[in-house]
């Protein structure tokens, strides 16, 4: 962890991935994120896979470095705990809807400076979640095999939940955005984010949407080949699946000089009329058969000795993997400094840990740190935060309001277990 952040306090109430992605990044650079849930979890506290305890490893990685309060978020007594604690931290980070009891309205009442950022579903108010956005984006209609029949060939879904992380990630600069602000002119902000507008708008931004209605129809399906430039996916003489990318003309010589094709490459530019070395375009108009031609040598190698010619040159590649390949991967993982381990997860199992992506030469990132259990900061944040004493947080706990740890609990017999 990095200590950018440090001494901003956030108040945390949501579930699933996008909202909590805004607290996973701000505490990854020292921000002190206070998640606030039913206190029996929330909606993702079971999200499948789940440990032998029956605690979901979804929710341990999303929730990390943050302190856990838990509320009886169904009382209007727990409910107002919560509204009374977001307002007086001053920053809130929400996927609630606008007309629930979290609205910016009642957290205002405690500080008229509040920052509240809230994850909506669509811009009118429709609910949605990252794969139904995903669908109505067309981007899965553009995936699949080039030779799939166009009027019957089924969408292929993402499988990374893109639009949800990536709202996280906008959603955590609004909040550093409106903090800058605020710290200027002494005014709060309530910001809106709808994953659907995220969606829609990186299709326009990427240029995808003005491409489609230039051309007054869709994209034809590619497979795995990239759009407007060279580049696919090809196999070995031992099988082996990898992918190359020739977008520059150092990617596309150093391609060139790996595969040793320089003669059949100036044969096909005498034949097309074209220099491939001049740009994306005529690589991308004859991508077929410059695949022809990099497939065929492929063919008679062992993806081994491959290797070492493509890396000899530079080439941009790599070899496809399945999920618990890289996980096990020494270069992508077991090397590589972004991560750590926190031993005492909630979950029991130890594995790899991601610290922040970003990283600031010469300044450790410091080691990664581990999820809390539900309820393990209720009686330190009602006490540093609302200032309750020992004896009224004790009552909160008797009457239900207010719930302790859960970390006795065993949830293996509870829970659906894989």
């Amino acid at each position: 962890m990095y200590q950018l952040l440090s001494g901003l306090s956030i108040v945390e109430v949501s579930s699933f991935v996008a909202s909590p992605t805004v607290g996973l990044y701000c505490g990854q650079f020292g921000a002190e994120v206070i998640r606030v849930d039913h206190k029996e979890g929330g909606l993702d506290y079971d999200r499948f896979m789940l440990a032998e305890n029956g605690r979901s490893l979804a929710w341990e990685n999303l929730n990390r470095a943050k302190k856990s309060v838990a509320l009886d978020l169904r009382s209007a007594e727990g409910r107002e705990l919560c509204v009374e604690l977001a307002g007086k931290v001053g920053q809130c980070v929400t996927n609630l809807p606008d007309k629930s009891f979290l609205s910016h309205a009642a957290m205002s009442r405690h500080r008229d400076d509040l920052i509240s950022v809230r994850i909506m579903g669509w811009h009118d108010g429709r609910q949605a979640m990252d794969f139904t956005v995903n669908a109505a984006s067309g981007y899965p209609l553009m995936t699949g095999p080039a030779d799939w029949d166009p009027a019957r060939a089924p969408p292929v879904n993402q499988l990374m939940p893109a639009w949800d992380f990536l709202t996280g990630a906008y959603c955590a600069f609004t909040l550093l955005a409106a903090l800058r602000h605020r710290d200027a002119t002494g005014d709060g902000a309530e910001i809106r984010v709808p994953l659907g507008d995220v969606a829609i708008g990186t299709l326009a931004n990427s240029g995808t949407m003005a491409e489609m209605l230039y051309r007054g129809g869709d994209r034809e399906r590619l497979g795995n080949a990239i759009w407007g430039a060279f580049g696919s996916d090809m196999v070995t003489r031992d099988g082996v699946r990898f992918m190359v990318a020739a977008l520059t003309a150092k990617q596309w010589s150093g391609i060139v000089e790996a595969f040793g094709v320089e003669q059949d490459i100036a044969a096909l530019e005498e034949e097309l009329g074209v220099r491939f070395a001049d740009g994306d375009t005529p690589r991308f108009q004859h991508r077929d058969r410059l695949l022809g031609i990099f497939q065929a040598v492929a063919s008679q190698h062992d993806y081994a000795s491959l290797e070492r010619r493509m890396a000899a040159v530079g080439m941009t590649y790599e070899r496809y993997r399945t999920p618990f390949e890289a996980a096990q991967d020494p270069q992508l993982v077991g090397k590589n400094p972004l991560f750590g381990h926190t031993p005492d997860n909630p979950s029991g199992f130890d594995y790899p840990v991601a610290r922040s992506f970003a990283n600031i030469p010469d300044t450790p990132r410091g080691e990664p740190q581990r999820a809390p259990y539900l309820g393990e900061h209720t009686e330190e944040v009602l006490a540093d935060k609302l200032g309750l004493s020992s004896g009224q947080i004790g009552q909160l706990f008797d009457s239900g309001i207010a719930a302790p740890s859960d970390k006795g609990h065993d949830y293996s017999t509870s829970r659906i277990m894989p």
